[in-house]
């Protein structure tokens, strides 16, 4: 089978990943920026790094290679909803939304499973993404609890919650 990709698409689908939504401020106008992004993992532990990817194309891509600071929101599965909103492309994403922020000022959204705020230290070009690597300043985590889960283009849940 040839590598076109609709199939890498598809075989990538393959995998389950957790849903997450990557925060930030444009440096310009301070206003909030999220997108909804999956391509996130963790990368050393000392000292502890994470990375996520967003698209060359992603209309707020200045404000997190430039804003020195984001969040990664470790989605719930009970917040599917904010998963379509931040990966939309249309009305206010933060229109009606509270949030808090920590020390960087970088939106942390609520009833998250857990919550990284992060200093950007490089990023890296991957092809038809930007690799964006964060230093973790602050974190909070909830106890229990069942993360948001796609595969296969869809959203899953898990048949029993992780409660450890």
């Amino acid at each position: 089978m040839s590598v076109d990709q609709r199939s890498f698409r598809r075989a990538l689908g393959c995998l389950a990943s957790g849903v997450t939504v990557v925060t930030a401020l444009d440096p310009a106008s301070r206003a909030p920026v999220g997108v909804t992004v999956s391509a996130f993992t963790s990368l050393s532990l000392e000292p502890p790094l994470v990375l996520f990817c967003l698209g060359v194309h992603t209309s707020s891509l200045d404000a997190y290679r430039s804003g020195g600071h984001f969040a990664i929101n470790m989605l719930s599965e009970a917040q599917k909803d904010l998963s379509i909103r931040f990966a939309s492309r249309g009305a206010d994403k933060w229109k009606g939304l509270t949030y808090e922020t920590w020390d960087s000022g970088v939106p942390i959204l609520s009833g998250c499973l857990a919550n990284l705020e992060c200093s950007l230290v490089e990023t890296h070009q991957g092809g038809d993404h930007i690799i964006l690597v964060g230093k973790v300043e602050r974190l909070a985590y909830q106890e229990g609890g069942a993360p948001l889960l796609y595969f296969r283009g869809t959203y899953v849940e898990l048949d029993k919650p992780a409660d450890i």
